[in-house]
């Protein structure tokens, strides 16, 4: 064999070994990156190619193993091959040669190159080469095997176990972070990613976070004569309203306006000789700690739309319907009976004022922002709770990236604060801050 027949051998050889390489680098870093929730849908939808990946990677020790041990023999192997031509050829200056041609050969076209065409679209690429890749498993099976097994016992010593695939997050927080994630990217509006936020909610907030306060209730006195009853009801923006006597948390029915209606066109139009407390539903209860997506099963299969909530002692803390379980999904349900008051209002200085009593999740949702519920549900509650104390009118608190002032306060209730978002070097800046000047 003369010299020009083995360099166009050697070159084959180092050609071959590069595409297999490239090969078994791009396999590894496709099947690695593929989105596991699209290959299950393409596999319902029957793509036979989906099937095979979500079978590879129901085995992925296996799989990275066996790319592994094709990857390095194909490279190692062309490695001496081509250092053995070259040594031939220029004696020991061929190994140079070799070392220096063969290192950026692989580093450039048996590395970068598949790699970064794998992570650019790992999806596409998995399905392409999913039939020769399960092929190359198949094939170096039983080495791949051996070494997981060889694995294993080696790293049980440190406590590591592998093929327990136990993520820190839950599936929950995997999925709201893929969202925001998607979101920042341009890929989901910030309507969906708000509802599918709300509805991966629902098993952590209690109906005590969503109730309308008692409060706030539209209650109707059932002593009042019925006229009265009669005009209160069409006077409400409400369907139903609970009936109380003696007092406003002695609730004993609840009011359709619809039933009411029914009564009042039989009579005649008369309101006077109507019987309004027989007209009532029977009251349903419900414990304040009761999670929302449990609510919303219960107002379903019992097919109804209106509780109250009551606290560990009985008493009534407010009510809940199932349009505000809806709203933490879909945002605000707005009719054109509906009275608004959204208690946010956006000052041209860029400040908010904010009703005290609106919930930190409707803010959040209204301004896109970020401030926890956890410790408190309203805006004033989150700044007492951050204060400590019953702030008076006129003081200010930094926290959260954020300027907090009290504007106005009834008693001690705060009704009124001033928001301001603070700059990026002022929300590091966490401390108190006192400023009892005016609004």
């Amino acid at each position: 064999m003369d010299t020009h027949t083995d360099l166009w051998f050697a070159a084959s050889i180092v050609l071959i070994s590069l595409v297999l390489s490239a090969f078994f680098a791009g396999a590894e870093t496709a099947f690695t990156a593929a989105s596991r929730a699209r290959m299950h849908a393409l596999e319902q939808g029957g793509d036979s190619r989906a099937s095979i990946v979500n079978r590879i990677l129901a085995i992925r020790e296996r799989f990275i193993g066996a790319m592994l041990i094709g990857y390095n023999i194909v490279a190692i192997g062309a490695s001496a091959f081509t250092t053995s031509v070259l040594t031939a050829l220029f004696g020991k200056s061929g190994v140079i040669y070799a070392t220096v041609g063969m290192s950026v050969l692989v580093i450039v076209f048996a590395e970068v190159l598949p790699k970064t065409l794998a992570i650019s679209n790992p999806d596409k690429i998995a399905l392409l080469i999913a039939r020769p890749v399960a092929f190359a498993v198949a094939l170096m099976g039983p080495p791949a095997l051996a070494i997981e097994q060889l694995v294993r016992v080696m790293l049980k010593p440190f406590g590591v176990t592998i093929g327990e695939h136990q993520s820190i997050l839950t599936a929950a927080e995997e999925i709201r972070g893929q969202v925001a994630l998607l979101h920042r990217e341009g890929g989901v509006e910030r309507a969906e990613r708000d509802m599918l936020g709300g509805l991966l909610d629902l098993s952590n907030l209690t109906v005590s976070e969503v109730m309308v306060h008692r409060t706030k209730m539209r209650a109707i006195d059932a002593d009042m004569s019925s006229e009265e009853i009669v005009r209160a009801v069409l006077a409400s923006p409400y369907t139903r309203m609970p009936l109380w006597r003696g007092t406003p948390e002695n609730i004993i029915g609840v009011l359709h306006a619809k039933d009411l209606l029914r009564a009042l066109d039989a009579a005649g139009g008369d309101a006077s000789g109507l019987k309004v407390e027989a007209l009532a539903l029977e009251t349903w209860f419900i414990p304040g700690t009761t999670s929302l997506r449990a609510q919303l099963k219960a107002f379903l299969s019992k097919k109804t739309h209106f509780a109250l909530v009551v606290d560990e002692y009985g008493e009534v803390m407010g009510l809940v319907t199932l349009e505000d379980i809806l709203e933490e999904i879909v945002g605000d349900i707005a009719d054109e009976h509906d009275v608004t008051v959204s208690g946010v209002r956006i000052q041209g200085d860029g400040s908010v004022n904010v009703d005290g009593g609106v919930p930190i999740r409707d803010l959040n949702r209204a301004m896109d922002w970020h401030l926890p519920d956890d410790e408190a549900t309203t805006i004033a509650g989150l700044v007492i709770h951050e204060a400590r104390t019953i702030p008076d009118q006129g003081t200010a608190f930094n926290f959260h990236g954020f300027r907090f002032k009290v504007l106005r306060k009834a008693k001690n209730r705060i009704t009124v604060l001033k928001i301001v978002p603070l700059s990026g070097v002022a929300q590091a800046a966490m401390p108190v801050a006192e400023d009892r000047g005016t609004a």
